[in-house]
């Protein structure tokens, strides 16, 4: 099993990563065999091993790439050559070659074996891709509403608070600062609070401090890697159309802790809340545009990276405002700040 394990690792970037060489080497210890190949469509991409001739292994290739079955020779010197072929998505996309009397049926296992870890590498690249794309997706629909608002207040407070206007233009600063910065896909969760709060404070200057927060996380999920913009729209959505529809005080509490293997984030307002068919269409990106601000990104970017099973969980009622949560593991591979 370790050595399957290492297999999948030596081919998480395809047929063309820095580790297929490795690969090869696993392959041939465990078919043992004299002499490995892993082509693509192109030709051979690494070699392990005694190589047999290459004109044989190109006659044994353009068999496999034709045909889409197996291929079998026999050399002058009575060396047994294999070729069976690779798919990814059900589509041909290589070949596994081996030399030194291998048994056909190993062979086909192991091919069998490399498309299946070809399979999932090809799938966590397009999540990747998805996510990439959700995410500049977000970045260009950064609220106009917010900043809008933001300046409009900043404005009004030059004249009677300079230094708070002056402190809430560092913020406003900040806050774009971070929302359109460059730095890559990942950041950890004190990042995102950090720019969180940042916008919280700038809200409560418009709401008149009539917005309380509540910010409690546990120090050991602080440098937990998440998706870049993942806090800070939910709790947009939970102001926007929570508290701004409330009269009076409104509360919004943001928590952070670790859940065994995972680090689970809590978003809850004291607000409106809505009808759970509402929160259910928003997460499907079926909902009313105006209203999801960002829910059904987030929603598609954490299924991404991390599989079906981590979306969004939106628990809300008319009335009994909104409690969103985020269930991440603590570790994932390829998912780091940058």
């Amino acid at each position: 099993m370790r050595q399957v394990h290492s297999l999948g690792i030596d081919l998480q970037d395809g047929l063309h990563g820095r580790k297929v060489p490795s690969a090869a080497r696993r392959l041939s210890q465990l078919l043992a065999v004299d002499g490995v190949v892993l082509a693509d469509l192109d030709g051979p991409v690494a070699v392990h091993g005694r190589q047999p001739d290459p004109e044989e292994v190109e006659g044994l290739l353009a068999q496999v790439f034709e045909y889409g079955s197996n291929a079998r020779s026999r050399l002058a010197d009575g060396t047994s050559v294999c070729a069976v072929p690779l798919t990814v998505d059900d589509e041909l996309s290589g070949a596994l070659v081996a030399s030194g009397s291998p048994v056909e049926v190993d062979v086909e296992a192991a091919a069998a074996l490399v498309s299946d870890c070809l399979d999932h590498a090809a799938l966590r690249r397009a999540r990747a891709r998805i996510a990439a794309a959700d995410l500049r997706t977000l970045r260009a629909q950064i609220s106009p509403h917010f900043m809008h608002n933001a300046l409009a207040v900043i404005a009004a407070l030059v004249r009677t608070d300079p230094d708070r206007a002056r402190h809430l233009l560092s913020d406003f600063a900040d806050y774009l600062r971070y929302g359109f910065s460059e730095k890559g896909d990942y950041a950890t969760l004190s990042e995102e609070l950090e720019a969180t709060q940042t916008y919280l404070e700038l809200q409560r200057a418009r709401f008149q401090d009539r917005l309380d927060i509540t910010v409690r996380i546990a120090p050991e999920v602080l440098p937990v890697a998440i998706p870049f913009l993942v806090v800070q729209p939910i709790v947009e959505n939970a102001i926007r159309h929570g508290l701004e529809r409330k009269e009076g005080h409104g509360h919004i509490s943001v928590s952070g802790f670790g859940e065994g293997p995972l680090c689970v984030i809590e978003i809850e307002d004291d607000g409106v809340g809505m009808h759970p068919d509402l929160a259910r269409s928003l997460l499907a990106g079926t909902g009313p545009e105006s209203r999801s601000v960002g829910l059904a990104n987030v929603d598609q970017r954490l299924r991404a990276v991390y599989g079906p099973e981590y979306g969004l969980v939106i628990e809300t009622a008319l009335g009994e405002g909104t409690k969103v949560t985020v269930r991440v593991p603590r570790f994932t591979r390829g998912v780091v700040p940058q």
